[in-house]
């Protein structure tokens, strides 16, 4: 699926059971973690990202799991702060 504005690579990690996406942009001696909150995603960065690439930084927007491109699991109790933060740790 095509989002306007939004035509990076997508990358995937696999954490536990879940395919986790991420932008990832751009090289030099910065990096910028783009963490976006509910109900967003990456997308939220699309305008942010070539000011970054273009500064010399390199840049790295997941999508947390059950948001943007990432796998959405139905198990709505999985969805707590402590999943997205050892996501999160284990990602970086």
């Amino acid at each position: 699926m095509r989002f306007p504005g939004f035509g990076y690579t997508p990358h995937f990690i696999q954490w536990r059971d879940y395919r986790v996406h991420y932008v990832d942009e751009g090289s030099g001696d910065k990096t910028y973690l783009c963490l976006h909150g509910e109900p967003t995603w990456s997308y939220l960065y699309r305008r942010m990202i070539p000011h970054f690439v273009a500064a010399n930084a390199r840049v790295v927007a997941p999508d947390l799991v059950g948001f943007g491109r990432s796998d959405k699991p139905e198990n709505a109790a999985l969805y707590t702060f402590d999943f997205h933060r050892r996501c999160l740790l284990d990602f970086i």
